[in-house]
């Protein structure tokens, strides 16, 4: 089934044409691989009760969630078994297709669901024919009836018969059951597939619809860890928050997948029924833009990059979420927190914020789907001498099996300063430029990018620890605000600073300024945290003291900074304009 991802990518139209079920699938299976691999289990119940529990914390998507599910009926039956049967075996895959269908809130007809029935019934017409003795010959009898099941899938929905394809999701499963039956029946292992190389553009799927707006706009998942999970309670909760609601697991760890406009919303619900783990929220109408994209490369960065809406949207720039933990309330960076609430609970909650870089799964599945798209992704990352969120995303793309070339690149800058240069890979892009030029270009921008902030209260960099405690009364009293920059190593460290706060803004754009402006042309961005007059003030300095300025954005500061800055924090990041161009060679 992994050697056909990109097929099923290509194919995938439901529930939305985000060409992401061949990845999923591929990564929800793929977390069973190290427990397949442990030669500790002498028994096949207790196998199966791992392999059940792997898949469950590894499930992604939709397809990935009922697959999972399936898994837990087949363990359910199956735990206290020293080996299967023929009998045995047919049990568990009948309890497998229960489970997986009670997982779903509203079954779709042509769907992994209805080919995980068909096979079931298939097996329960061939436990009545006394020839079938070993589960070799049940695996091989089934096939048959499986592959029909898979081929009606096609008429028995619009979107399918539109385009002409199987449901991606049933295709996988037939091809895991194939690869099943070809190693119990004839002892043959399928070799590691080559996805070096994937079809060019025109083999993708046109898909009718796309580009439509969709009900609900985040693919979000979690899992829900407790002694006792009342899984009825807990649907009938979630259900009504948005469509493709998945539950998968047991009473004690429950996995749950749903499309909804509000992520917060689902972990909140959540939380109520238990240990909350693996919150994740990707944005399908930026992966349906994706679908059946090839060539060129996609640009992705982690969310301490700041970068205005505006510029997300017109490049199509990704981004993977750090997390942010208030108390024992966390929260995925600007997806199940915006940036505005981040900073009431900042000046509100007497618990100071902790945060933490993505995990390197939460790269590994963001460059899995986008390397299944494009021919190279370009990662512009946190400077690694703030954070090791570089590192996490190395570790991710080093363990990536898509086809497409990962790059990470080391930003040696934060906030806008990282958004900047996001920006400007992805304006090479657009300009025609290969990955191979675009890092060329990148790496001479990334030294020329600086990035300066104040810090109007050290409140928060003392409660964080950045800042030791005696500092912040002896800057009240000399009535100084520090400013920080980053260096072209990366370090950000103390640059200076100003007397009171009168004019701060002002002020502080003109010792930015100062620093700058032996640069003819300037692209620069300024940020603040809840100060959009400050914001505004430095502005219209910048542009009186810069007439080099080429292009001038403002957005909203988020975590990377302002956990330290709090409120109030006001920062600029800047480096020479230059024109992306396609070489000559």
């Amino acid at each position: 089934m992994i050697g056909n991802q990109v097929l099923l990518n290509k194919i995938n139209v439901f529930p939305v044409p985000d060409g992401d079920t061949g990845t999923n699938l591929s990564l929800s299976l793929g977390a069973a691989l190290p427990t397949l691999s442990q030669s500790k289990y002498d028994r096949a119940g207790e196998l199966l009760v791992a392999v059940a529990d792997a898949m469950l914390d590894g499930a992604r998507g939709n397809s990935g969630a009922i697959l999972a599910q399936f898994f837990q009926g087949v363990c359910d039956a199956s735990a206290e078994l020293a080996t299967l049967s023929a009998e045995s075996f047919h049990h568990a895959v009948k309890t497998g297709s229960e489970y997986a269908h009670e997982a779903i809130a509203e079954p779709v007809e042509g769907t992994m669901l209805t080919v995980i029935g068909a096979y079931a019934k298939a097996m329960d017409a061939l436990a009545k024919d006394a020839r079938i003795e070993s589960i070799g010959e049940l695996l091989k009898n089934t096939l048959a009836p499986l592959n029909e099941a898979l081929q009606k899938t096609t008429s028995q929905m619009d979107a399918l018969k539109k385009a002409g394809v199987v449901d991606a999701g049933a295709k996988g499963f037939v091809e895991l059951m194939e690869g099943l039956t070809d190693y119990v029946s004839n002892g043959v292992e399928t070799e590691a597939p080559d996805l070096t190389v994937l079809e060019s553009s025109d083999e993708f799927v046109a898909l009718d619809g796309e580009g439509e707006d969709y009900a609900y706009r985040y693919c979000t998942e979690c899992i829900v860890v407790g002694d006792d999970i009342d899984r009825r309670k807990l649907r009938e909760a979630l259900a009504p928050l948005g469509d493709s609601f998945v539950l998968a697991g047991s009473k004690r760890k429950a996995k749950v997948h749903i499309h909804v406009n509000d992520p917060q919303a689902v972990f909140e619900v959540s939380r109520r029924f238990g240990e909350l783990r693996g919150e994740k929220a990707d944005d399908l109408e930026r992966q349906q833009r994706n679908h059946g994209t090839r060539g060129g490369f996609a640009v992705v960065t982690d969310s301490a990059g700041d970068i205005s809406d505006e510029d997300m949207d017109r490049f199509d720039i990704h981004m993977v979420p750090c997390r942010i933990q208030f108390g024992d309330r966390g929260y995925l960076d600007k997806l199940s927190i915006t940036v505005k609430d981040f900073y009431h609970e900042l000046a509100t909650n007497p618990n100071h914020p902790t945060t933490s870089q993505p995990a390197p799964g939460d790269f590994r599945r963001q460059y899995q789907y986008l390397a299944s798209h494009y021919e190279d992704v370009i990662s512009i990352n946190l400077t690694n001498k703030a954070s090791g969120t570089y590192e996490a995303a190395r570790s991710a793309a080093a363990r990536t099996d898509a086809s497409g070339n990962i790059h990470v690149v080391n930003s040696k800058n934060a906030s806008l300063g990282q958004g900047l240069i996001a920006v400007f890979a992805a304006e090479c892009g657009d300009a025609g430029l290969s990955a191979k030029e675009t890092l060329a270009e990148v790496d001479k921008l990334i030294p020329e990018t600086v990035t300066f902030a104040t810090l109007k209260n050290l409140d928060y960099a003392v409660k964080g620890g950045r800042v030791p405690a005696w500092v912040k009364p002896v800057a009240n009293f000399l009535r100084v605000v520090p400013i920080i920059r980053t260096s072209p190593d990366g370090k950000i460290s103390l640059a200076g600073c100003i007397f009171g706060q009168r004019n701060l803004a002002k002020r502080f754009a003109k010792h930015v300024a100062k620093r700058i402006a032996h640069h003819d042309r300037l692209v620069v961005g300024v940020g603040h945290a809840v100060d959009p007059d400050g914001a505004r003030d430095a502005c219209e300095t910048l542009q009186a003291r810069l007439p080099g300025i080429e292009r001038l954005t403002q957005a909203e500061i988020g975590t990377a900074i302002g956990v330290h800055g709090g409120p109030g924090t006001l920062l600029i990041s800047a480096h020479p304009a230059r024109q992306p161009t396609v070489s000559d060679d």
